[in-house]
């Protein structure tokens, strides 16, 4: 998957997808087991984040058993400022 273009002076891509389809779990199982709308882990999937709460970020890894490294990583980008 490739990630949405990042805003200006964003170079963070969230690797949901990919850690999904790893542990065979659905968005839908995500946002039951970590009490987040699936509005709001969709966001987060597609790059459309503009912030996380670090009690998401603790509960979102918690149930994928991942450090917050395999779930956001920073993509290079051109001209980032």
């Amino acid at each position: 998957m490739t990630p949405a273009e990042p805003e200006e002076g964003h170079a963070i891509h969230c690797r949901l997808d990919e850690l999904l389809a790893e542990r065979g779990m659905t968005l839908t199982e995500l946002s039951e087991r970590v009490g987040v709308s699936l509005v709001n882990l969709s966001v987060l999937k597609n790059d459309r984040a503009k912030a996380i709460r670090f009690s998401t970020l603790t509960a979102i890894c918690r149930v994928l058993d991942c450090e917050v490294g395999e779930l956001l990583v920073t993509v290079p980008t051109e001209g980032l400022r």
